[in-house]
């Protein structure tokens, strides 16, 4: 299925328990707009490369869209547009001033230079200037791109519209980037469980986790974890995975890893096969690499109690199907992985009003807000009898449709 169909389905779902009249919500399903731009730079070697970038913009009713760019080869319009459309409902999860956005390159970051990336990136910017800024559309680093990329991009974009560091978040410190913001991710998807534990009375301390992706979301959440007393049983990356029933040493395999680019190898587990990963004996499962890794197909093979996801879209509809027969619980990734817009939001909010807050007050900004979208899920789920995800959509849908009927749209 379609990452674009599957999204569609979990909202004409809520849509349906909800009461959304019809045309709204045809209306809130469609983007606002959807650009495509031919991205032509000259390569080290002097030869000219063009590559495909694109800007989906969802909605715009609560306020500003926000999401991510990503450089990727597998970056295409179908991803992009289910990817725009989940932000908007992941921001009004979490009750943040915003809607939805998303964009990125086609290619393979890791073929390129430095130097080419910051030319492809400007060359990207001279392309999109117009439709982004502080109150039209704020990017973000995303899957292949980081804190320097979008320095180049607040750089590219001053050239046309003077200073103005909250047209991106996730920047370094230097240029108005926010304490905490590295983490925010993993940090979301700690207070996520936690919340989720406290209300079946049981404590994360003990718990058996397996955590499918070693970038930033899936490190940060395993070091945040196994500070809590989490025990990290098994981890994968893109090279492969490794096991250690006993617990991994993190601190010891985070630097393995920045040392040699992969998990692979790590002298405190025992290699297993990256497939294996989904099935591993585990208490909670932590996705947090690709999106559609959890299927009718491979769902089965999840041993785990709870699945957090990490990642974005990690179980397409026939996955949820599978893991509610067998009981498992999906904490869906609209809620448990908005830590990282929660905080961009907080560094925009530091950008405008020219302030910069210590780490302890993102961090408890962070939880307060991640707790409050919990609460809302929770309540949501009672009254409709329905599941996390479910209900999580049918939160963020009334909150757009509510604003887009406001506002005489």
């Amino acid at each position: 299925m379609k990452a674009t169909e599957a999204t569609q389905l979990y909202f004409d779902r809520a849509a349906k328990l909800v009461g959304i009249d019809p045309s709204l919500r045809r209306a809130l399903l469609q983007p606002m707009r959807e650009l495509r731009v031919e991205v032509s730079i000259a390569r080290d070697n002097g030869e000219r490369a063009t590559f495909i970038g694109y800007r989906i913009q969802h909605d715009d009713s609560r306020g500003p869209m926000k999401g991510g760019l990503r450089y990727h080869h597998e970056v295409d319009p179908d991803e992009i547009n289910a990817l725009a459309s989940l932000m908007t409902w992941k921001t009004a999860v979490v009750n943040l001033p915003y809607g939805g956005a998303k964009g990125g390159i086609t290619c393979n970051p890791h073929t390129l230079s430095p130097a080419e990336l910051q030319r492809l990136t400007r060359a990207f910017v001279q392309k999109i200037h117009d439709i982004i800024g502080p109150n039209r559309d704020i990017p973000a680093p995303d899957m292949g791109t980081n804190a320097e990329t979008m320095a180049w991009i607040v750089d590219e974009y001053a050239k046309m519209h003077g200073w103005e560091p909250g047209v991106v978040t996730g920047k370094p410190i230097e240029l108005g980037g926010s304490l905490g913001r590295e983490q925010a991710t993993g940090r979301g998807l700690l207070v996520a469980l936690q919340a989720y534990l406290e209300d079946h009375g049981r404590q994360l301390a003990g718990l058996r986790f397996a955590v499918q992706g070693f970038g930033n979301v899936g490190s940060w959440a395993a070091r945040l974890l196994r500070a809590h007393g989490g025990i990290i049983v098994a981890v994968s990356d893109a090279g492969g995975a490794i096991a250690n029933p006993g617990g991994l040493d993190i601190d010891a395999l985070v630097e393995h890893a920045t040392r040699t680019r992969s998990v692979t190898g790590f002298p405190g587990g025992d290699p297993m096969a990256g497939s294996e990963l989904l099935g591993a004996d585990c208490d909670v499962l932590v996705p947090a690499a690709l999106g559609g890794v959890l299927t009718r197909e491979t769902a089965g093979a999840v041993r785990a109690q709870i699945v957090l996801e990490g990642a974005n879209h990690p179980t397409d509809p026939g996955g949820d199907e599978v893991l509610a027969k067998s009981g498992v619980v999906v904490l869906p990734d609209i809620f448990a992985n908005a830590g990282g817009v929660t905080v961009s939001y907080f560094e925009w909010v530091q950008n405008i009003q020219k302030l910069a807050w210590d780490e302890a007050q993102v961090n408890a900004a962070l939880e307060k807000q991640m707790r409050a979208a919990w609460a809302s899920l929770r309540a949501a789920a009672r009254k409709h009898g329905c599941d996390l995800r479910t209900a999580a959509f049918t939160v963020a849908i009334e909150r757009v449709a509510r604003a887009t009927t406001l506002r005489g749209l």
